[in-house]
């Protein structure tokens, strides 16, 4: 009986020589950093805050609060939120604003 009926068969290696496994995803701190630092220089406006940040399977998604119009009182400023798509290495790879609000809103329970 040969090896191969056996059930031992030779392991094979990927044709590319072992380097098709996808790219290890960066932590969420250094994701929470590079989505910022992006979308500040697309928009010319330094962040607020990181609202939100969830793993996805190619990379990240994050919740960043910018301020759009500063105004007086502080409270009365307009604020917007960006959902920034990141790839797996930190690489921008979309934003879009998904709502504009004033300081002093709270968001009602639904």
């Amino acid at each position: 009986m040969s090896s191969e009926q056996q059930g031992d068969r030779p392991r094979r290696e990927p044709r590319d020589g072992g380097t098709s496994r996808r790219p290890r995803r960066m932590s969420a701190p250094k994701a929470m950093r590079s989505a910022a630092q992006q979308l500040e220089e697309l928009l010319g406006r330094p962040p607020e805050s990181i609202s939100a940040l969830r793993p996805t399977d190619d990379g990240w998604e994050a919740e960043v609060e910018v301020l759009e119009l500063e105004r007086i009182p502080e409270t009365t400023s307009v604020l917007a939120s960006y959902r920034v798509t990141l790839d797996a290495e930190g690489e921008l790879m979309a934003y879009e604003r998904v709502r504009r609000y004033t300081r002093g809103q709270i968001d009602r329970r639904t």
